[in-house]
């Protein structure tokens, strides 16, 4: 504490007394402070949180007392330091304070002398006295209702008031110790004071509802008011709803009128009295009998109402009543975590809680935010719920006395704890001193530019410069210090203990037994705990380092995979991939010394089947998790670089089987980075599309050029043919999905000089080979090349000169096939004999004057055959995302029916990719703007969902299935909002809808 100067012969300028207004040496002059007398008053003053403030209401103060009345509180004042510490710290701390004072300044009296906190009783007498209640017929020690003597507006006015006078006292003791050296009072006695307070006021506010509603005759039903939330905890705030419930012995309409008419005097006169947490909500009865909460609780009530019982106390009223509600329900609260949809209620929670901060205030919420007041009590409160039930010592209201009792019972760590709670209480102090400026529901941090406020703030919070930093500096530094290791010791509360009772890296921790370890995974989303369990042994097992490593990293890598749709998977690919690189010194310090690069593999192991194998198998891609200059390194890599280095790869080996396992090891990392980046959200389905086309057209590429030159080396001549290979399909359009096969035409044309029949021969053989070669057995996604479109189908032969495509496609070919042909696109061997093939097959899927109608009719026909016939059994039209209602098929086929038609007058339908063709069909005014964007949003959402199944599943899959964890997954791979399952459902069937109709105007004309 700063003391004054002992010398009386110098009066402080107001700039060292932190008086900045222009106004303040006629304020102090005003109250005849400029004398030497009152260097010790000024330099009090001085400390005030804003001595402005505290000086212009000072002078308010002065003018309703009047000279008499002043020079009574001017001589107490300059006696009394406890006075002095309690007016100017209340005066200079909240606005709204300051006004109730200056109404009328006799109340300076209430912070004179030795001031103690109020008894609950006193508070109940004083509110109770200022409306002249007096026990009503049915009062007694366990029923407090009483009936007032005044109402309507000025019983409100009377209990306003005196609650504001209680109020004000409250506040003074609270801020005395920024201004002169009295106690400190602990944020739990605020906040146990706070909550009598509020008692009180509900007390008072029952006395004259019964007073209004029964004028004459005694209240006629038993009714409890339990307090619920902050309250009901003993931990209020300032400012702050009160939460209620009401239960009455009889429901009746009259105890509804009474439990109505005390909300209304309740929030007119102290706070706003919220009865929201009640059975079925707002839409719910405002008062029910014990029996009807009951049978609510039993059949009906979430998670959350059992997570919000937990802070349930009789408050006011018949408290007998309310203690039997306490004694019915509180036994429910613990089995919640035994109620199977307990963890996915749980995670919504969390995430609605979080989606609730707007983007641009998250920094500044100490209440909702990252790293806020609310992070702490929920993890509180699920630890309480997970191990409750089984230790009757957690069974405590206040998020204090959890966490105390969490750490006692070896929950969580004690250092853990004793952090945590610190952390609390200072945004706790902070919160109380942004409510009390103007008494109004707050959790925001003023803005950074508002360095007034910031500045105001921190005095208030008796922060003071440190010789580095000024008070704001001070601030800024302890809310970034306290949020960051809320954030931390977040992870650390669920996780350190299981890992101490596995690890024993604490020796003197408690730790968890296997039962309360597993209770404890099973709450945080794992399906079967024992196998984690089991993972997190074999994870830190031995007394290796990297054993410690694995020990620190492991909390804060669990709460990640907590977040993901499937931990249990995912720790057990984590487990699987530890293993793998056990040797590797690099993998362990990566995932230590980047933060973003641990919780991108937690997210993928945690959402996605297809993607473990291909991590163990190229963990270089880990690196590529990193961010670089612009982002994560994944996205700095060019597919066309990567087919590049493919081919170039595999090039240096004569042996065919070499040359393709080369090319399959840079395939297996291109799938592994695309893969990765689109579970993160970071490539959309084009990007994808591409990168996976020319992965595989590389690959296909590599495989060719090796057999040729394998083949070359064996006759020891040149190639009795060139070849090409026609992608065709979703490869033609370079829209391959994870799923894909490469459907692909074989085309050779004899050297010259050489036999017909020898080069086809020779042709066939190695198309034959690089099928083979590339469908060999793999764990890797298959390879497999499908020529079922070529002509004659499976029954023709492989491969074909160019001029017997040619012939067949002039002879023989049916609507289909020319159909099929508007994806045809070279994509391997001989780009000369590839062009020569595309511009041939022009003729047929471009005709001059278009195709006729009859062939339109074909296309039409074989449409309708295709929707009635191939849609697998059981499966559901309405989600298969290749053959369903406005799938896959329906956008192409209606895309390439639109081709057929008009490809002859507009060049831009010379495409073989889906969405830019479709581009062309807009930019020819071929359908109405409308019309494509219904199509692409429906061929992009189909894709997406396509692509999310196999991320997912591991596996080509076309159907998505119903709600289930499952479908939550491929709505998080998607990147839908959230990752909920029924909207994503929802959206998906909607916009596949609505493209169907198209679809269906559009072979229907």
């Amino acid at each position: 504490m700063v003391k004054p100067p002992t010398a009386r012969s110098t009066i402080p300028g107001v700039g060292r007394l932190g008086l900045v207004e222009p106004s303040a040496p006629a304020e102090l002059a005003a109250l005849d402070w400029v004398n030497t007398d009152s260097v010790e008053l000024l330099w009090s003053l001085s400390r005030a949180a804003n001595a402005d403030l505290a000086l212009r209401t000072l002078v308010r103060v002065k003018d309703a007392l009047g000279e008499e009345g002043w020079a009574e509180l001017d001589a107490a004042l300059r006696t009394d330091t406890g006075l002095r510490g309690r007016l100017f710290g209340v005066l200079g701390a909240s606005t709204a304070l300051g006004d109730h004072l200056a109404a009328d300044p006799g109340r300076w009296t209430r912070l004179r002398g030795h001031v103690q906190l109020p008894t609950k009783q006193q508070l109940v007498d004083e509110l109770l006295a200022s409306v002249g209640a007096v026990p009503d017929g049915s009062a007694s020690p366990t029923n407090l209702v009483y009936r007032a003597a005044v109402t309507g507006p000025d019983a409100v006015q009377a209990l306003r008031s005196t609650y504001r006078n209680q109020m004000m006292v409250l506040a003074a003791m609270d801020l005395a110790a920024i201004v002169e050296n009295e106690p400190v009072i602990p944020y739990q006695v605020v906040g146990h004071q706070l909550s009598d307070m509020a008692d009180a006021a509900l007390t008072a506010a029952l006395a004259v509802a019964v007073a209004t509603i029964h004028p004459d005759d005694p209240c006629p039903s038993r009714l409890a008011v339990i307090a619920m939330g902050k309250c009901g905890a003993r931990e209020l705030n300032y400012v702050s709803d009160v939460d209620v419930v009401f239960v009455a012995e009889p429901a009746d309409s009259s105890a509804s009128r009474l439990a109505g008419e005390m909300m209304r005097i309740g929030t007119s006169a102290f706070f706003e009295v919220d009865a929201a947490l009640r059975p079925e909500g707002k839409r719910g009865e405002l008062v029910r009998t014990l029996d009807s909460h009951i049978a609510y609780y039993e059949r009906w009530a979430k998670t959350w109402e059992f997570q919000a019982l937990l802070k349930a106390r009789p408050a006011t009223g018949d408290l007998a009543l309310g203690q039997d509600y306490f004694d019915a329900l509180n036994p429910k609260v613990w089995t919640a975590a035994e109620r199977e949809d307990f963890v996915p209620e749980v995670q919504a929670m969390r995430r609605r809680v979080e989606e609730m901060v707007p983007p641009e205030l998250r920094e500044r919420e100490i209440k909702l935010g990252r790293g806020s007041l609310r992070d702490v009590e929920f993890a509180v409160q699920l630890l309480q719920l997970v191990h409750g039930r089984a230790d009757e010592s957690l069974r405590v209201q206040s998020t204090i006395d959890a966490l105390t009792a969490l750490a006692a019972g070896g929950y969580v760590g004690r250092d853990d704890a004793a952090n945590l709670t610190a952390s609390y209480e200072f945004l706790r102090l902070i919160e109380h001193r942004l409510q009390l400026q103007k008494l109004k529901r707050t959790h925001t941090l003023p803005p950074a530019d508002d360095e007034e406020g910031l500045r105001w703030l921190a005095r208030a919070a008796h922060m003071r410069p440190d010789g580095r930093l000024d008070s704001l500096g001070v601030l800024n530094a302890e809310v970034k210090r306290n949020a960051l290791r809320i954030r931390r010791l977040h992870a650390k509360l669920f996780y350190r203990p299981l890992l101490d009772s596995v690890a024993r890296l604490d020796k003197e921790a408690l730790g968890l037994s296997s039962d309360a370890a597993i209770r404890q995974l099973a709450a945080l989303g794992y399906s079967a705990p024992e196998n984690a369990l089991g993972h997190l042994k074999a994870l830190t097992s031995g007394a290796s380092r990297k054993g410690r490593i694995q020990a620190l990293l492991l909390p804060t890598l669990l709460e990640w995979l907590s977040d993901t749709p499937d931990p249990d998977a995912g720790l057990l690919a984590y487990r699987r991939l530890s293993d793998a690189l056990m040797d590797a010194e690099w993998y362990l310090r990566l995932l230590r010394d980047e933060g973003a690069v641990a919780k991108r593999l937690m997210t993928i192991l945690g959402s996605s089947a297809y993607l473990p194998d291909l991590l163990i198998k190229a963990p270089d891609v880990l690196r590529t998790f990193a961010d670089g200059p612009n982002g994560p390194r994944m996205l700095d890599v060019d597919p066309q670089d990567v087919a590049r280095g493919i081919l170039a790869s595999s090039a240096r080996y004569d042996d065919p089987t070499r040359a393709v396992a080369a090319a399959r090891s840079l395939r297996r990392h291109e799938l592994a980075r695309v893969a990765s980046a689109d579970v993160l959200g970071l490539l959309d389905v084009p990007q994808v599309c591409r990168a996976l086309s020319s992965v595989w057209t590389a690959v296909l590429g590599a495989a060719l050029d090796a057999v040729v030159r394998a083949s070359e080396a064996e006759l020891g001549d040149e190639a009795p043919a060139s070849i090409a290979v026609i992608g065709m399909g979703r490869l033609g359009g370079n829209e391959l999905g994870y799923g894909s096969d490469a459907d692909v035409l074989f085309v050779c044309e004899p050297r010259p000089g050489v036999d017909e029949t020898r080069a086809v021969k020779w042709a066939n053989m190695v198309a034959d080979r690089v099928r083979t070669l590339l469908g060999a057995p793999s764990t890797d996604p298959p390879l497999e090349v499908d020529t079922g479109l070529r002509p004659e189908g499976r029954n023709g032969p492989v491969v074909r000169t160019l001029a017997s495509y040619q012939a067949y496609y002039r002879q023989w070919a049916q609507a289909w096939e020319f159909q099929a042909l508007l994806r045809a696109h070279a994509v391997a061997g001989d780009p000369d004999l590839g062009l020569r093939f595309l511009t041939m097959v022009d003729e047929f899927r471009y005709p001059e004057g278009g195709v006729t109608e009859s062939v339109v009719r074909e296309i039409r026909r074989i449409k309708a055959r295709v929707d009635s016939e191939r849609l697998p059994r059981g499966a559901d039209p309405a989600t298969h995302t290749k053959l369903g209602r406005g799938g896959l098929a329906d956008i192409e086929w209606t895309v390439q029916l639109i081709q057929l038609r008009y490809a002859h007058e507009v060049p831009g339908l010379h495409n073989s990719s889906t969405l830019e063709t479709l581009d062309a069909i807009g930019g020819a005014e071929l359908l109405a703007e409308t019309d494509v964007e219904l199509l692409r949003e429906s061929w992009l959402t189909a894709t997406k969902a396509r692509n999310a199944l196999v991320l997912v599943r591991g596996k080509p899959v076309d159907q998505l299935p119903g709600p289930s964890r499952v479908l939550s997954a491929v709505a998080q791979v998607a990147g839908w909002p959230g990752g909920d399952a029924n909207e994503f459902l929802d959206n998906y069937m909607r916009v596949t809808r609505r493209a169907k109709a198209v679809v269906e105007r559009v072979f229907g004309a």
